[in-house]
């Protein structure tokens, strides 16, 4: 019967090999993953977005200041979005566009222009994938801009 020889420097050696080649397996994995799942791309240009946003800001002021209001609601796959102005009224407002994104990843985005169905009630028929979801919408009166908001749900919020 051979004796037990203990540790020696080849065992250390696969040891360390097999503790780095782990640690290199998830470090790629991992960078897969992040690769695959969001380019984490906002702007094209920094600089250009910098120089528009005091622009933008004021124009995003001007349209809260005016007290016009969406309303979204989703049941089923039928969306609907409801616009009045700060007394209640209906806005008078000729289209509608949503675009619809996830709060991490473009991969399920998607937008709709809205159908009026009456003064300041627009709606689409779209199935909306349960989850989390920021939806931009865009009013517009003779091609001008008359509400932009943006919003964040749950589709658990309308019962989906």
């Amino acid at each position: 019967m051979k004796a037990f020889r203990g540790f020696t420097g080849w065992h250390m050696l696969l040891a360390t090999s097999a503790f780095f080649a782990v640690v290199i397996a998830v470090n790629v994995t991992m960078a897969v993953y992040a690769s695959s799942s969001w380019s984490g791309l906002v702007v094209e240009n920094t600089y250009v977005a910098s120089q528009e946003f005091n622009g933008k800001a004021a124009a995003m002021k001007a349209m809260a200041a005016s007290g016009i209001e969406g309303a979204l609601s989703l049941k089923g796959s039928e969306i609907r979005y409801d616009i009045h102005e700060q007394g209640g009224a209906p806005a008078i407002i000729d289209d509608v566009t949503l675009n619809f994104k996830r709060p991490v990843g473009d991969h399920e985005d998607f937008s709709l222009a809205l159908r009026k169905t009456g003064e300041g009630r627009f709606v689409a028929d779209h199935e909306v994938a349960g989850g989390d979801w920021i939806v931009e919408a865009i009013s517009r009166r003779n091609g001008v801009v008359i509400m932009h908001e943006a919003k964040r749900f749950d589709t658990a919020e309308f019962g989906q």
